[in-house]
């Protein structure tokens, strides 16, 4: 079938049907000064659409920090890079891939994978870790478990093929995910320092080449997809398959490439494949490039010169080689079996220009294709009232055993080893603490160091307060990093929000990427990568706004590095952060009134501040056995999860006294920010005190590790006393239970 004439496109308005709303169209045919071919427009759908050039949340991401001296390479590039000393950098991002895992879980899931580990040995760097970061609806739905269970095994297939470790991550259930799942994968490299690729294409007459696997027809519109307002209109064609023994192949092949110095720039084919990729790379350096689209490796007959810009086919990348040099790639690529095809050159006239057969298909600025994309100022409006302020208080008289134990056995709290037992966590033998802790610690190879990597956020904290809870979603990953051992260097992050057209879903983009920008500025740490994914929405409903954070730190000496579950019988531990009891935001409170409540939870920025400076000083000092930051659940939660993977019991004496049923429960459950548990020696808790007292930061002795119980209790009499056994038994079966029932595709 013929392809539409320009005057088609214009006249049958299907330009709508490649991504361009109205006024973008005229934007494009006012820039050129004519009217765009059918493969034209189709670039500018793509490259104007949301996924890629971020037209309604660019002007909110400016407010990021970017910089600082642990910072080698900001945002702009295929990853951030920082410095952890001794020559070595380390390079990570974070990545959506939330729509594709809504209609095909398993494939959505492993080429979210495979594309952002392509994104760090792009940077020149070996990858050494993954992390995920999930959201699902309620278990209880047979369809949410189908999803669930696939995009967990998508994950652990390509991670596994791949040869590279899983070590952290987090999976939170809520039925405001239960249409809109979100997949954000981070992958971590390292590389010297001095080494760091750039996905540039520069020196007029140097040789484009494609390599990898063949281009197909998969993925095609897949960056526009992700831009639609109900993925499950859309067809299954836009998501990509992806084959984790090529893409093996494919970072052993371009680390190769790359070491051989001849490589000027090189970047992955992610969303809008060879379109984003060209048109990227030439803007980057000021310049232009000419592909000759025939001689592009395909694998389906027939494919037209839109399809192959368009494809988002996995495993490929685009190199710029200096030229004369051409064999090195040939050669290289052919030694691992793989598909290299020179499709084009460097130019200096700021054009991207596609040829076929001869024919001239596609002439367009570069710059307007890449650096033009509108930029929309949406409209904001802040909600006339709290989301939840007519939620009535939690009924004070329950059974504080049974509330525990509920909270244990939700699913974003039990334990999840059902999932990471899928993945390969210790592969190269690099990981020194893995999923299940507040951190994971990797060794960075030839190194007396390692990193500490984290991902974190609470999308029911920023949906009740945004600034607020994007200010913690920040600060939560960092003391994770803290409490482990490492000191926080720098954050990635992925941006999970609803429809950018609604002017509450905006406000709270604009609120919490400014409460976001106020932490990263507080804890030194600067936004070097990240994602955005907005028209999280599914039949008028949006999820929670959920930015997750991604935490890279350094861990100077692998002394330092902390556990968070209880070591030894007869430690004090010690509560270090304010005394609160208000059950704001909790998990509890949702629980118990079917729905968010309350504010978000109690956060002082310069408490955080003190905090984190102070256990870090602490770790320094060789003054922690263990630490665990108080969390979801709250302190009663923090406590049985120290002693379920410590298998020794607590004993706890609360120091005041008080006749009052609520603060019983807040004391327990209550999601006050600020706050970590420290296990330390007998002999040493005056010393903690002293120094905390000099730092004005409160801390508190609650009780002493040892026994078979956690056991609570005032002057007045135990609050709760469960054995460890039947903790422990709560925790660790609730996933697997779930998962043990029927399952169903049906959304």
């Amino acid at each position: 079938m013929a392809e539409p004439t320009a005057e088609q496109i214009r006249d049958n308005q299907i330009y709508r049907q490649m991504g361009l709303t109205d006024s973008e169209y005229e934007r494009v045919v006012a820039r050129l000064g004519r009217l765009p071919n059918y493969v034209e427009t189709g670039l500018f759908g793509v490259l104007w659409s949301e996924h890629c050039s971020y037209k309604s949340s660019r002007r909110y991401l400016k407010q990021f920090p970017t910089s600082g001296p642990q910072v080698l390479q900001g945002p702009g590039e295929n990853a951030g890079v920082v410095d952890i000393g001794d020559g070595i950098g380390i390079a990570f991002k974070m990545e959506s891939h939330n729509h594709p895992s809504a209609i095909e879980p398993y494939q959505g899931a492993a080429t979210g994978v495979g594309g952002i580990l392509r994104d760090i040995f792009t940077m020149g760097a070996r990858p050494i870790a993954f992390l995920n970061s999930l959201r699902f609806g309620s278990l209880e739905d047979a369809h949410t478990r189908y999803l669930f269970g696939n995009v967990v095994a998508g994950i652990g297939g390509y991670g596994n093929c791949v040869g590279i470790p899983t070590v952290g991550g987090e999976a939170v259930f809520d039925d405001v995910y239960r249409d809109n799942p979100l997949v954000n994968a981070m992958c971590v490299g390292v590389l010297p320092a001095d080494k760091i690729v750039k996905g540039t294409a520069s020196g007029v007459g140097n040789p484009v080449f494609v390599v990898g696997s063949r281009t197909g027809r998969d993925g095609i519109h897949g960056a526009t997809f992700a831009s639609a307002e109900d993925p499950h209109e859309k067809e299954r064609s836009a998501v990509q398959v992806g084959d984790p023994f090529l893409g093996k192949l494919l970072m052993e092949a371009c680390l190769e490439l790359i070491e051989t110095g001849a490589v000027v720039g090189i970047q992955d084919m992610g969303a809008a494949g060879l379109t984003s990729s060209s048109a990227e790379m030439a803007s980057r350096a000021g310049g232009g490039i000419e592909l000759f689209l025939d001689k592009v490796p395909v694998r389906e007959n027939g494919m037209t010169p839109y399809e192959m810009m368009l494809s988002e086919s996995q495993e490929r990348m685009l190199v710029v080689m200096e030229k004369g040099k051409e064999q090195l790639a040939f050669d290289i690529l052919a030694k691992w079996g793989l598909q290299i095809g020179e499709i084009g050159r460097v130019t200096d006239d700021g054009m991207l220009r596609l040829w076929f057969h001869g024919e001239q298909v596609a002439e367009v600025p570069v710059k307007l294709l890449v650096d033009d994309a509108p930029v929309y100022d949406r409209p904001v409006a802040a909600p006339q009232e709290a989301p939840a302020k007519h939620v009535p208080l939690p009924n004070a008289d329950v059974n504080l055993k049974d509330a525990l134990l509920g909270l244990l056995a939700h699913p974003s709290i039990a334990d999840k080893r059902w999932i990471y037992r899928q993945y390969d966590t210790t592969v190269k033998a690099a990981t020194r603490v893995g999923p299940g802790s507040d951190a994971a610690v990797v060794h960075v190879p030839g190194t007396d160091r390692a990193v500490a990597l984290a991902c974190d956020g609470n999308g029911r904290y920023v949906y009740l307060n945004p600034r607020k809870g994007g200010a913690i979603a920040v600060a939560e990953a960092a003391r994770n990093i803290v409490c482990t051992g490492g000191t926080p260097l720098a954050i990635t992050n992925c941006l999970n929000f609803g429809n950018p057209e609604k002017p509450e879903i905006m406000y709270q983009f604009a609120e919490a990427t400014a409460g976001m920008s106020e932490a990263c500025l507080a804890l030194n740490t600067p936004v070097v990568s990240g994602n955005v994914s907005l028209y999280n929405e599914s039949r008028g409903k949006d999820i929670f706004p959920t930015p997750v954070i991604g935490a890279v730190g350094v861990v100077e000496d692998e002394r330092y590095v902390t556990p968070s579950s209880f070591l030894q019988t007869g430690s004090a531990v010690i509560l270090v952060g304010p005394d609160d009891d208000a059950l704001d935001g909790s998990l509890f409170w949702q629980q118990q009134a079917g729905q968010a409540a309350g504010d978000a939870p109690r956060f002082d920025l310069d408490e955080e501040v003190r905090v984190q400076r102070f256990v870090h000083t602490l770790i320094r000092k060789r003054l922690v056995r263990s630490a665990h930051d108080v969390s979801e659940g709250g302190l009663a939660v923090a406590l049985a999860e120290m002693c379920i993977d410590g298998g020794m019991g607590l004993q706890v004496e609360v120091a005041e006294a008080r006749d009052d049923a609520n603060h019983r429960l807040g004391w327990l459950f209550s999601e006050a920010q600020s706050r970590v548990c420290l296990e330390v020696r007998a002999e040493d808790v005056e010393r903690v005190l002293e120094e905390a007292k000099a730092l004005g930061v409160p801390a508190a002795v609650l009780g002493v590790t040892g026994g078979f119980t956690l056991t609570v209790r005032d002057g007045r009499g135990t609050w709760l006393e469960v054995s460890v056994s039947e903790l422990k038994d709560v925790y660790r079966k609730t996933l697997q239970e779930a998962m043990d029932r029927p399952v169903s595709q049906a959304g």
